[in-house]
């Protein structure tokens, strides 16, 4: 997309070389985070988006930790709940538990039981889509308690590290993509 408001947002993401190893271009958005004006647009574009492709949802999921920025200004917006994943050991109370693969080794995500009741829609928000790990594991704990997940959004996605084809059938939607 071609407007001023993505267009202010590739120039505000900083692209650090050779972070947190060589050979990668970690694409940094806490400048985007820095500029209240830009991230209020953010927020607003999402919920216009999400009405363009017809996703109206009871809650807004979003994993630790950048999924916690985007997701409570959603759902404020939107109107609904804000539903935290969080890795192993976190939450308070009785959780649901999902294992899956990181490039080495493996990590946990956990949501409450109760946090979201069979029926319902849900959209998943975070901050990045690279190979689709993440998102995958809310999507995998949201569908075990019965909920539709109506699609992701990410304000970036990386493009060639198969992240959206890990998440299909889940719709996804970026702001704006990134070489990997």
């Amino acid at each position: 997309m071609s407007d001023e408001l993505l267009q202010s947002l590739r120039n505000t993401v900083r692209t650090v070389p050779d972070f947190p190893i060589e050979g990668i271009m970690f694409r940094d958005i806490t400048p985007v985070l820095g500029d209240p004006g830009l991230l209020s647009r953010v927020t607003n574009r999402f919920a216009e988006d999400m009405g363009g492709l017809g996703w109206r949802p009871d809650a807004v999921v979003g994993p630790e930790a950048r999924g916690f920025i985007f997701g409570p200004l959603l759902a404020a917006k939107l109107g609904v709940g804000f539903i935290p994943v969080r890795r192993s050991g976190k939450l308070p109370a009785p959780t649901r538990q999902v294992e899956y693969n990181l490039e080495y080794g493996t990590n946990t995500l956990e949501m409450h039981d109760d946090a979201i009741s069979p029926g319902q829609r849900i959209v998943v928000i975070d901050d990045l889509l690279a190979t689709g790990g993440t998102a995958a594991a809310c999507v995998e704990l949201i569908e075990a308690a019965g909920a539709e997940v109506m699609g992701s959004l990410f304000v970036i996605e990386l493009i060639g590290l198969g992240g959206r084809e890990r998440l299909a059938p889940t719709p996804v939607h970026a702001l704006v993509e990134f070489p990997a």
